[in-house]
């Protein structure tokens, strides 16, 4: 949208907003102050050089006394926005004046011989908020093109200081910026942005905000109905070191290299999870067998008796339901222990907060019919009140893969009366979960490889080698957790830290 503008007049671009500015005829690099009129609080943004300096007082006088000015906005350390600073400071004489910037630009800004103090904004939580409550939002964008350079934002009028983002260099110059602004703007950012990534890092930053109008320090302002566009398209432009076109193959070569590493990291995690889940189902299966083993001989029993009664013919009415009803518990009991193993072994969607007692008696419920072939004691002591906050399945997945190492090293080493000590407590913020066997350890050239895929010490047809690397991917990558393990006394122990 063009529109005429006299710019020898100070311009209200929002409301309380100006552009005071100097129009310098047939010059590609048109600097822009603002000011946002606020009372004895008036804020002046990105004043300028010399070069402007006279005409910049004379339009802010045009709307307000010099004096009434407490801030001043200066969003990178550059001369053509900074240099008329001690200028102005004499003209405002006022001690509480506040040079607004951030602390990285402090040290070059100095240079100018500024006497005012400085507000500066990454100590102040990135906002300025008035008396009458005008407040200005800030949000940096490093090495845009300053490595202390940040925006602006009111967000009462919706209007973004931009500092140099959004800047253009125009031969044929206008106040307002129209459809075709990106080619005008974009040389300007090819040469002054250090980087296609650091540039869509600000980029990231600013088409978040809910922006009605931007104020940049070059070139034109932009209105609502091109900001939109003008950021995507700015989002692929090649600046700075992509320019090198050395730079932007060896670039591209490297992203493509590490997608393709990406891409076989996550085929080979997904192999490792399917591999573990097959190993989970046959470790599920082979328990079910052990607890299904008393009820089925018990219902072939019962079975075998009443054949044989039947066949002397002397099978009584009252005998044949007492041993339907004995099979029908054995059935009950059955059916129940395939609905726990399908509930334990299921993933939770949630963290929930648990019962660490509940969970260490539910694992040893899973286990508990190859611990008592194996005749494996086991003991438990701990505070009964300790929570976890987490996934309560996947954390008995991780006691009942520990516990099935044990029982398996117990078995294979043939420990007399074997047994496993379970211990949980509190610890300043951790609850930690101890398992210990008297197994006799780990032998010390393997223990840092317990946890490796596809690591086992057992023969080939017993162990897969991923129990304890998902147990441990489980505690530390889905929980936050910690699984360590290391010899002491007897055997080896497991420590779930979480």
């Amino acid at each position: 949208m063009k529109r005429d503008v006299d710019y020898s007049k100070a311009i209200e671009i929002a409301e309380n907003i100006y552009w005071v500015g100097m129009y310098l005829e047939g010059d590609p690099f048109q600097c822009h102050p603002y000011l946002i009129l606020n009372g004895d609080e008036s804020i002046l943004i990105d004043p300028g050089s010399m070069l402007e300096f006279s005409e910049t007082m004379k339009k802010v006088e045009s709307i307000t006394p010099i004096s009434s000015i407490k801030y001043i906005v200066l969003h990178h350390q550059d001369p053509d926005l900074a240099a008329a600073v001690p200028a102005i400071e004499k003209l405002i004489n006022r001690e509480d004046l506040r040079v607004v910037t951030h602390s990285r630009m402090t040290v070059l800004i100095k240079h100018y011989l500024i006497q005012s103090k400085y507000y500066e904004i990454d100590k102040m939580d990135n906002v300025l908020t008035c008396s009458n409550g005008l407040t200005l939002q800030f949000y940096t964008t490093p090495y845009c093109h300053s490595p202390g350079a940040f925006v602006s934002y009111e967000p009462k009028t919706k209007v973004l200081f931009s500092g140099d983002i959004f800047g253009g260099i125009e031969e044929s110059w206008e106040f307002y910026a129209s459809d075709d602004y990106f080619e005008k703007a974009k040389q300007f950012h090819a040469e002054y942005m250090p980087s296609k990534d650091i540039f869509n890092f600000a980029l990231s930053k600013i088409e978040k905000l809910d922006t009605e109008i931007i104020a940049p320090q070059h070139g034109s302002i932009i209105q609502r109905q091109y900001i939109k566009e003008l950021i995507e398209k700015m989002k692929g432009l090649d600046c700075g070191l992509y320019i090198d076109e050395k730079y932007n193959v060896e670039l591209l070569d490297t992203i493509k290299e590490l997608q393709v590493k990406d891409e076989t990291i996550k085929a080979r995690e997904s192999q490792l999870f399917q591999q573990s889940k097959m190993a989970e189902m046959g470790e599920m299966i082979g328990n079910i067998a052990h607890q299904w083993r008393q009820p089925l001989s018990v219902i072939n029993t019962i079975v075998a008796i009443m054949k044989e009664k039947n066949l002397k013919d002397v099978l009584e009415q009252d005998d044949v339901a007492k041993k339907l009803h004995r099979i029908e518990n054995s059935i009950s009991y059955m059916s129940e222990t395939i609905e726990d193993f399908m509930h334990y072994y299921k993933p939770d969607k949630e963290k929930e907060k648990f019962s660490l007692r509940k969970a260490v008696a539910k694992s040893l419920e899973v286990v508990r019919a190859s611990f008592e072939s194996s005749k494996i004691e086991v003991h438990v002591t701990g505070d009964h009140s300790l929570d976890i906050y987490g996934y309560r399945n996947e954390y008995i997945q991780v006691i009942v893969s520990i516990l099935s190492n044990a029982k398996d090293i117990l078995n294979q080493r043939q420990v007399i009366a074997p047994k496993i000590e379970i211990e949980f407590y509190h610890e300043e913020n951790d609850v930690l979960l101890f398992i210990q066997d008297n197994g006799g350890g780990i032998p010390e050239d393997i223990i840092q490889k317990v946890f490796d895929p596809y690591f086992t010490s057992k023969h080939q047809s017993q162990g897969t080698g991923l129990g304890l690397y998902i147990s441990k991917m489980i505690i530390e990558q889905s929980m936050g957790g910690s699984l360590e393990v290391n010899n002491h006394k007897e055997g080896a122990l497991f420590i779930i830290r979480m």
